[in-house]
């Protein structure tokens, strides 16, 4: 594999408070700690020279790899077929319960299932994205680093968890990094386990104590996964979806990062590089759709908590809006973006950014989708509480008085803002949802008020949004640019999606904005965003493709399409963000976006698929 592999050949574990990358080359290449939006400890895959990395792989030549999870679990497995035999790198973090910490493992065994093999072990850790120095203390039992923010890693050889006669692990100083070799035979297992924060120096844990972490580990996937209401035609599919979509949450505050890495570029080589470390209103208000579809109402009652706690109380005009697009996990709002210089970025794409200054953006779409998931919350039975009501009221006044002004839209564009049709059709939801709650819990609410914008919002986008000669409705009102956002409008019930008007902006986007059922989200060059270059086709938009298709009447296009983008899943199943114009995964990964999308369709054809 060269030394930036692609984005596709990884697989995610994590402890639903940080995750780790790990190549099929047996390289962890990324791995932030203590939280998703910490600063990174290995990160090769933004810099192969100052990332750091961590890998274990055959010490010989000649090998092929293979990667799987084991069924319906977060723990990954690394296979490596040579001539000498067949072993195996199993990767798991043990999930953690409870408040947030610095402690952390990342358990990486080894195992020989035939022949004998030798593993080259390779640690080289770079704390604070490659910018801090850190000192190396190799001990009889294990490796401490220091870093200079502070940040301490130990190495615990665990060389004798279930061994016969497995040769101790000889491990060596090279540079401010280590190496050592395993070698083992078949039906021995050695490893190591990585612990951020340690609570004392490196040691050799016991057979008992690596058993009972990949035990526990399983266990806890495999009954996650079992509480799944799920019984679908695509249920290998979904579940791995909702596995992801579960890695992503920052399990003490219920929130979901939009995915775990930064810097993975839209076009290689290019400028489109962001972070997204960070929970989004709009994706974790759309998880909520994709979570209780499954029957998961905990995690979806743990983000609907995270987001009223959000909503700050309105103020005068010209006061910031009751809701920022974006936070971090633990609900801060400190996002300011910064590049990185020293990183060459993937494969060239720089600048490699971290922070996101899209924070500031104003997007007014986000107000119907976190309406439109509470909404969801209540008719699952999820409480809608006194404190709750008050604090929605105060979003819908704000928004009575803002709703029309442009903004930057859902695609947080950097050339200015418009007056964009998606975020006036999800205004429209926030007031519809809003009346709609109203009305069967008779709470007290300016009703007038807000079915008068309510139905200002659905006249305006008719006169406005609909582009006669296009007959279709178009990305802003200066436009007669197409937007795939729009795939929305039906999926949300501002539309009927047997409406003419609707089917013939359906039939305008297969011409325009589909290539071989992927789907782009708009055209660059005729809508300039601010940015050079362009991208690939929208991973989530297809999906949504999928469900238009299919409440059009369109249902065999629409299981095809969805079938032929099953196929552009990784090895593992995962999905970045973006497709590439030869099936690579582009943007960064993988993309809860992508994820949550994927069940909303699967379940959607199966209902239409069963009548």
């Amino acid at each position: 594999m060269t030394e930036y592999p692609p984005i596709e050949e990884h697989g995610l574990i994590g402890d639903l408070q940080t995750a780790a990358l790990v190549a099929s080359d047996g390289t962890v290449d990324w791995f932030c700690t203590p939280r998703f939006d910490s600063p990174s400890v290995f990160a090769s895959l933004l810099d192969a020279e100052r990332g750091g990395r961590f890998r274990i792989a055959p010490a010989s030549t000649g090998w092929v790899s293979k990667q799987l999870y084991l069924p319906g679990t977060a723990i990954l497995i690394t296979r490596f077929l040579t001539e000498e035999g067949v072993g195996e790198v199993i990767d798991f973090m043990p999930v953690l319960d409870g408040p947030a910490t610095d402690r952390h493992r990342l358990v990486r065994l080894v195992r020989v299932v035939r022949g004998r093999l030798r593993f080259a072990v390779d640690l080289e850790p770079r704390f604070d994205y490659g910018r801090g120095s850190h000192t190396t203390h190799v001990t009889e039992a294990g490796v401490l680093f220091r870093g200079s923010d502070g940040t301490e890693l130990a190495l615990h050889l665990a060389r004798r968890p279930d061994v016969r006669s497995a040769d101790r692990i000889r491990i060596e100083q090279d540079a401010d990094g280590v190496h050592a070799v395993l070698t083992a035979s078949a039906g021995e297992i050695g490893g190591v386990v990585l612990e951020t924060a340690p609570d004392g120096p490196p040691r050799e844990p016991s057979r008992e104590e690596i058993l009972a972490l990949f035990e526990g580990t399983r266990e806890f996937w495999r009954t996650w996964v079992g509480r799944s209401t799920y019984r679908g035609r695509w249920r290998e599919r979904v579940d791995r979806s909702a596995i992801t979509l579960k890695l992503l949450t920052y399990r003490p505050t219920g929130a979901l990062v939009a995915a775990p890495t930064a810097g993975l570029p839209e076009q290689t080589g290019g400028e489109r590089n962001w972070d997204y470390r960070y929970t989004w209103v709009r994706d974790g208000s759309f998880s909520i759709h994709a979570l209780l579809g499954l029957g998961y109402t905990e995690e979806a009652e743990a983000f609907l908590h995270w987001l009223r706690d959000r909503v700050r109380p309105p103020g005068e005009d010209g006061d910031p809006p009751p809701l920022q697009i974006m936070y971090r996990v633990d609900g801060s709002s400190d996002l300011v973006e910064e590049e990185l210089g020293h990183l060459k970025g993937w494969r060239g794409s720089r600048p490699v950014r971290i922070g996101n200054g899209a924070a500031g953006q104003l997007q007014l779409d986000i107000f119907g989708e976190a309406l439109d998931s509470i909404h969801r919350g209540d008719e699952s039975g999820l409480p809608l509480t006194h404190d709750g009501w008050q604090r929605l009221t105060g979003v819908l006044d704000w928004l009575c008085d803002h709703w029309d002004l442009p903004d930057d839209g859902i695609w947080e564009t950097r050339g200015g803002r418009q007056h964009f049709t998606y975020g006036r059709v999800m205004s429209w939801v926030a007031f519809d949802r809003a009346l709609r709650m109203a009305s069967k819990h008779a709470r007290p609410a300016d009703t007038t008020r807000w079915r008068a914008n309510r139905d200002a919002i659905y006249q305006q986008v008719m006169d406005r949004a609909w582009h006669p000669d296009r007959q279709a409705f178009v990305q802003h009102y200066d436009t007669s640019v197409l937007d795939a956002a729009n795939l929305y409008l039906p999926l949300v019930g501002f539309v009927d999606a047997r409406d003419p008007m609707w089917r013939s902006t359906l039939r305008a986007m297969d011409d325009e904005l589909v290539s071989d059922s992927l789907v782009y989200r708009y055209d660059p060059a005729a809508s300039p965003d601010g940015l050079r270059g362009d991208e690939g086709t929208f991973s989530m938009c297809t999906f949504w493709y999928v469900d238009a298709l299919a409440q059009s009447g369109r249902l065999n296009e629409a299981v095809l399409t969805f079938e032929k983008m099953l196929t552009y899943a990784n090895h593992l199943g995962l999905y970045a963000e973006e497709i590439g114009r030869t099936g690579e995964q582009l943007g960064n990964f993988p993309q809860a976006f992508s994820h949550l999308a994927l069940i909303t369709a699967a379940t959607t054809l199966d209902r239409r698929l069963e009548g």
